[in-house]
């Protein structure tokens, strides 16, 4: 079951269910940049054993998409109606708008996430889902989404000191930083500046300058705290936050299997 203080802390969950193409390549993509926690099922039976984890979360339906009509309106109700769940709040994405399905999501199903119409503009529709997820504080007080990479091999960095290469693994990471474990360590003193550092991610190798901002010990691990400079490209930024959520999206498909 999900902590409330926690997510006061870190935000909540925001899940897409059965998004269209446009949904998943548009409005998913831009809530990714604009740090949220975003995720894709394309299951909808899973959502129950999703919302008891993450009682708190936000749940957008895609509900011209995958299932019948008749369909969502059990899968909203089984949402809203169970004990377990009814904390969650839930909103829906139509392709276009209807004014009797609008009455019928708002005022018969009484849904709190709001009547989404994507019709031809994607931009409308975006700036809709982020007033919906701003209104009910999706972000909490976490400002950035940070992803452990302990359990990707191909999360690396490579550092340059005195003419030599360093290489590493990245622990965790996100648009601001990232904490690291050299394979031999260099022993950088606090604020020491790397100005070319090389990131793995994946298949992108990504250029960064960065700070030492400290080091703490985990176990027999001397683990790196390094902040990135506003020097870092935007697509730098882009790419990791593209990243970060692949990640997170690989961990909770593996949860739910």
């Amino acid at each position: 079951m999900g902590d409330g203080n926690n997510t006061e802390i870190l935000g909540k969950k925001v899940f897409f269910i059965h998004p269209s193409a446009l949904t998943q390549n548009e409005i998913v993509s831009e809530l990714t940049q604009q740090e949220y926690e975003v995720y894709v099922i394309r299951d909808a039976g899973k959502i129950t054993e999703i919302l008891r984890r993450y009682p708190l979360s936000v749940v957008f339906a895609s509900v011209d998409e995958a299932l019948p009509s008749k369909d969502w309106e059990v899968f909203i109700r089984n949402i809203t109606e169970s004990d377990e769940t009814k904390d969650a709040v839930v909103g829906v994405i139509v392709n276009t708008d209807n004014d009797d399905a609008k009455r019928f999501y708002l005022n018969t199903l009484k849904i709190q996430g709001g009547y989404v119409p994507l019709k031809s503009n994607t931009g409308k529709a975006i700036k809709n889902i982020l007033e919906i997820l701003r209104s009910v504080e999706a972000k909490g007080r976490r400002k950035y989404v940070r992803a452990d990479t302990r359990d990707d091999p191909m999360a690396s960095i490579n550092i340059s000191l005195d003419g030599k290469y360093i290489n590493g693994t990245i622990w965790d990471i996100s648009v601001v930083g990232l904490s690291c474990v050299f394979n031999e360590d260099p022993e950088p003193e606090k604020n020491s500046l790397f100005p070319d550092i090389q990131i793995k991610l994946q298949s992108s190798i990504l250029k960064v300058e960065g700070l030492v901002f400290g080091s703490r010990m985990d176990g027999a691990d001397k683990v790196y705290v390094i902040v990135f400079t506003q020097k870092i490209d935007p697509v730098v930024r882009t790419k990791i936050r593209t990243y970060i959520q692949k990640n997170l999206q690989l961990k909770m498909d593996q949860e739910i299997k």
